[in-house]
């Protein structure tokens, strides 16, 4: 390695260390370990501009591996970023730009929010097939106005999660030649040794994937680094570089060791590092000017190189108008309102599931929205996921807007996540609702990153029937209304069915559309008001109803009938649909007030699903016929009835709150 190598990475090191130290908490191991990787790839390879850290053309790095966070705000902190030598002493300190593992949308050159590991790596294969995608799209010879890289840094422990397995066996298939994995391969793990469960040869099993692979033996070799990365770029296929470094390395107490992974050095050990890089002691945080005008070199690069990109820009705009006004578009937005759209909220006059509805509003808002990007854990024949005539994406033919994920849910739901954070598309993913739990993890993450991915979920309850209770959700709903941001919407026909995916395509985070494999019928008297997340479908015939009936889906045909038979015995309900609770909560308290009056204390609930949730609105004087067990294997209208969702069930249940 050169001068500058030697003492730029040095520079890393110490500053994640010392971040970690002053912190008193915080992993140290990995940037100790992977810090001259870090340092090849964005000093000679990545394409990146800290002047327009949002620049459609940069190439991405995802630091999947996010417990190593002290390494990233260093190359932020060392690359111009905007990332101050204060923010490096407040690390994991309350309000400031550099917490304990990096979140999008918080810190400048952020990709995205790692730390659950194996969730970054399949985060930049969805950002790979977005560059896919879009370069096969809007590329024209001459004109590669989308040609940019995706890599991420992984360690042991992202590839031992399955969600890595998934991830990158659809990389392999899909040949996606754009990406490319750094493998911190440091051998410890919390617990010691990864031999005590890990003894895989990793290369062998990416190269099983349909993946390129090269080994680097030593970890503090700049230059091989520098050279395997240029050997992934000029492969077709995925690449993985496995590197193999030593965790916490230059501290020789904690070399090698366990320990080095979750705790700071300590003031001695930190000492001891610096002296191994024959680093100053004092001050701390020091870096020399001759690091800072290293790295300038790097940002003037890719300051050159955005400035090309534009002139390219600018010319592809003259030869092909049209394609870059849709690029501008798809980045933009193309200015269509679904809220304005009557034909989108036509009402169908027929009963009809609500997931067969659902696929006539994506065909109907592709047309509008033509970056649509999406598809199915191998269930779109059931769950109505397919744009018709979209062509399927595939190794062969980048253009299709149809994605087939194969049945890898989380891997699926993660990789939306990374699609979204790329930009120029919108994603959307679907599978059966019960199914969700396998995605969880990366449904949590798109609504703590904000991210606009569609979940299409369908066979939302006991009337999956025949399957049993494997098939049929229970908690689920519950589990998803508890996801801070996410929003729920559960509809009961094609109104509603449609106010949800307007509400999806606007949304400033992510939805997940519960919806029906069974018939439902269609009101007349649903509304956009469906969008307040409740609202009135049959008012009482007095002015204050003698009980509020509230449902969602499926379970307001039942209310709606009850209501019917009840008036026949002089009991006056209300029947409200309440395809979402988050949205319902969003309404002033006055709409609230007016929708569910506290003066109207005999209230009932019905869901097909458990009940958990539903207590705030039906009260302590009120009652939910919900279902708080598993189901079972029957035709669907026999495990209704047996499970008490009847008409006649709700109307005992109204009667015997009086």
């Amino acid at each position: 390695m050169s001068q500058k190598d030697i003492q730029t990475v040095s520079a890393i090191r110490v500053l994640a260390a010392e971040s970690v130290q002053k912190a008193n908490s915080g992993h140290p191991g990995l940037p100790l370990g992977a810090a001259p990787a870090a340092y090849a790839l964005w000093q000679y390879e990545l394409k990146h501009n800290p002047a327009d850290p949002k620049w459609n053309d940069r190439d991405r790095f995802v630091l999947s591996a996010g417990h190593g966070s002290a390494l990233l705000y260093s190359l932020l902190h060392l690359y111009g970023y905007g990332l101050t030598i204060e923010d490096l002493k407040q690390f994991r300190q309350w309000g400031s730009k550099t917490p304990g593992h990096p979140e999008y949308g918080h810190t400048i050159g952020v990709e995205t929010t790692t730390g659950p590991l194996g969730q970054g790596i399949a985060n930049a294969v969805g950002m790979a097939m977005a560059e896919a995608h879009l370069a096969a799209i809007f590329n024209r010879e001459g004109f590669p106005v989308v040609d940019h890289r995706t890599y991420t840094i992984v360690g042991d422990g992202c590839l031992m999660e399955g969600i890595s397995y998934e991830a990158a066996a659809l990389a392999g298939t899909l040949k996606l030649g754009k990406l490319t994995v750094l493998y911190d391969s440091n051998r410890i793990t919390i617990e010691g040794s990864t031999d005590i469960a890990f003894r895989e040869d990793v290369p062998a099993r990416f190269a099983a994937q349909g993946w390129h692979t090269q080994v680097v033996e030593e970890g503090n070799d700049v230059e091989k680094i520098a050279e395997a990365i240029e050997n992934a770029k000029a492969d077709p296929r995925p690449s993985l570089i496995q590197i193999k470094t030593q965790i916490g390395y230059g501290c020789p107490a904690k070399q090698g060791k366990a320990s080095a992974h979750g705790e700071p050095l300590g003031v001695d050990n930190l000492n001891a590092l610096k002296e191994n890089f024959g680093w100053p002691l004092e001050p701390a945080f020091y870096v020399p000017e001759e690091v800072y005008a290293t790295t300038a070199e790097a940002a003037a690069r890719g300051a050159e190189a955005e400035e090309a990109w534009k002139a390219l820009f600018a010319e592809y705009e003259k030869a092909y108008p049209e394609l870059a006004a849709q690029y501008k578009d798809f980045y933009e937005g193309n200015g269509y309102d679904p809220w304005q759209d009557s034909e989108l909220f036509a009402k169908p006059d027929k009963p009809n599931a609500t997931r067969n509805l659902s696929g006539n509003s994506l065909n109907y808002l592709a047309k509008k929205i033509p970056n649509f990007f999406g598809g199915s854990a191998d269930l779109s024949p059931s769950n109505k996921s397919t744009i018709s005539g979209s062509g399927d994406f595939s190794a062969e033919d980048y253009t299709g807007q149809t994605l087939h994920f194969g049945v890898r849910e989380h891997a699926m739901a993660a990789i939306a996540n990374g699609i979204a954070l790329h930009g120029g598309l919108q994603p959307y993913v679907a599978t059966f609702f019960v199914f969700s739990d396998y995605m969880k993890h990366s449904m949590r993450l798109s609504a703590l990153m904000k991210q606009r991915v569609v979940y299409i979920l369908t066979h939302d309850s006991i009337g999956v029937g025949e399957d049993g209770p494997t098939h049929e959700p229970v908690e689920h709903l519950a589990a998803l209304r508890s996801i801070p941001g996410m929003t729920v919407i559960r509809p009961a026909d094609a109104m509603e069915t449609a106010v949800g995916w307007a509400q999806a395509v606007t949304a400033n985070g992510p939805t997940a559309l519960v919806l029906t494999r069974q018939n439902l019928p269609q009101y007349p008297e649903s509304s956009l008001d469906a969008r307040k997340g409740a609202y009135i479908l049959r008012e009482a015939e007095k002015e204050v109803p003698d009980v509020l009936l509230m449902a969602s889906g499926s379970e307001v045909e039942l209310i709606y009938k009850a209501a019917v038979e009840l008036a026949k015995e002089g009991i006056e309900a209300r029947v409200i649909s309440m395809p979402s609770f988050e949205l319902f909560e969003q309404q002033p308290e006055a709409y609230k007030e007016q929708i569910l009056p506290k003066a109207v204390r005999r209230r009932v609930a019905v869901e097909a699903l458990s009940s958990f949730g539903w207590h705030k609105y039906v009260g302590l004087d009120g009652a939910a016929i919900t279902l708080d067990h598993f189901g079972a294997s029957a035709p669907a209208a026999k495990v209704f009835e047996e499970f008490g969702f009847t008409v006649q069930n709700v109307v005992d249940t109204v009667k015997g709150l009086f």
